[in-house]
């Protein structure tokens, strides 16, 4: 069975953290939570895993994550959140084994283009944070949001993909509505990846 570490901020409310939860308690997903791995004590998703007896460990310095997980013996990480910068040679140590899941739309190759739907062009929002990234869908008049699962790689929002999601931007769409309406998509990709790769 294979073991999880779930990386988490206080920048969120822990929905992806508690989707991996539901899916391993359902036995859809294959996997334990060896460990929730948090940048700050206020993260809300702390206490989403201390509610489901996970373990749980605040680190605030990004360089004291690569020796945690490796005595953790995780065979993924799911970055959940997670705000820090993760180091260089984490990725190296960890190369494919380092789930993301960024609100854009990432392409499979580093020149190409993801296609929403209906064809147009679908938006990477490379290096944009979530409420910054739905905001661009909107002021880009895009017809779609999406977001995108991914392998960290050692280039900034991209990675070989493992899933994604749209939503159709509807009139009168706020960041909150429009954002609202993308999350329960990103739980079940974030879930869906998982399992693929966990089952």
């Amino acid at each position: 069975m294979k073991r999880l570490a779930v990386l988490i901020s206080d920048a969120g409310t822990g929905t992806n953290l508690q989707a991996i939860i539901d899916a391993i308690e359902t036995d859809k997903l294959k996997a334990k939570i060896a460990i929730v791995v948090s940048s700050s004590p206020d993260a809300f998703g702390l206490q989403r895993a201390k509610k489901n007896n996970i373990s749980t460990i605040v680190v605030e310095k990004k360089d004291d994550l690569k020796k945690l997980l490796i005595d953790q013996q995780v065979d993924l990480i799911a970055l959940a959140g997670w705000k820090l910068i993760i180091p260089q040679s984490l990725i190296d140590t960890f190369k494919n084994k380092i789930l993301n899941l960024h609100p854009g739309l990432i392409p499979d190759t580093m020149n190409g283009v993801a296609l929403n739907p209906d064809g147009t062009k679908g938006m990477w929002n490379r290096g944009g944070l979530t409420d910054v990234a739905i905001q661009n869908f909107l002021d880009k008049k895009a017809t779609y949001a999406g977001s995108t699962v991914h392998f960290l790689s050692n280039e900034f929002d991209f990675g070989k993909i493992l899933n994604r999601c749209f939503e159709k931007i509807l009139p009168g769409d706020t960041v909150e509505s429009l954002y609202k309406r993308l999350k329960k998509k990103e739980n079940k990709i974030y879930v869906e990846s998982l399992i693929k790769l966990c089952n």
